[in-house]
């Protein structure tokens, strides 16, 4: 039997894809990306963890482990879902501005998530209390120190487009169409890199789109793995 292995982003814990494990009809993985220092160290320790044949599920930062785990173990990787995630080593420039956001989180973790999450957004679902409520507490049980590890994985993350042209496993991109953190022209060069992949598009989401529209994520999913793997539902 096929497991799903459910990974979360940057200071995001199993909320983001709960729908998605009540919904699925394979046993999943909640994945805890709070203890390693690196993607690759993330993704070695996801496959110590798990046996077997596995479908790795990651949004954002949890899509670069996702691939990362593709890269060091193939004959393990059954499938990839990547949801709003990128390829790209690191930029000019993003240190600094992590850095910010880092001393930020550790003088005031409110004062953190009230400058990091509207962006990460769809502008309109800003307002939403009950969505930016669960972001919130998400965020504050990730706590600073665990973003600044989580910070020092990313700037320190592979290029994945040097190894994406080989993973030979099927590849679901999940895009969303006001993800200006990592936009819907991403994960089209995923897609033209990739051997196998297909692109589904949310509309009326931003970055957090498993979040804020956890239906049609949702949705987009199942019937991927419907088609891609119904017969080992059996």
């Amino acid at each position: 039997m096929t497991t799903l292995v459910l990974i979360p982003g940057l200071a995001s814990d199993a909320v983001v894809w709960r729908e998605l494990a009540d919904a699925a009809p394979l046993p999943s993985h909640a994945a805890d990306l709070t203890r390693d220092a690196s993607i690759a160290g993330m993704a070695q320790r996801l496959l110590a963890e798990t046996e077997g044949r596995l479908v790795a599920i990651g949004h954002s930062m949890g899509g670069r482990v996702a691939m990362e785990m593709a890269h060091q173990a193939p004959q393990r990787l059954a499938g990839l879902v990547l949801a709003n995630t990128g390829h790209q080593p690191r930029r000019e420039g993003e240190q600094a501005r992590r850095q910010r956001l880092i001393d930020l989180a550790h003088a005031d973790i409110e004062q953190f998530a009230d400058a990091w999450l509207p962006p990460m957004l769809d502008p309109a679902r800003i307002g939403d209390a009950v969505l930016m409520a669960a972001l919130r507490a998400m965020v504050r049980r990730a706590g600073a120190a665990v973003h600044e590890r989580q910070i020092g994985a990313l700037l320190g993350r592979p290029d994945a487009m040097a190894y994406i042209p080989a993973i030979a496993c099927p590849i679901l991109l999940i895009a969303a169409q006001q993800d200006g953190w990592s936009p819907i022209a991403q994960h089209r060069e995923i897609a033209a890199a990739a051997p196998d992949a297909e692109l589904a598009i949310i509309e009326n989401a931003g970055h957090f789109a498993p979040l804020e529209r956890p239906e049609e994520v949702t949705s987009a999913i199942m019937g991927w793995l419907d088609r891609r793997f119904g017969a080992e539902h059996a």
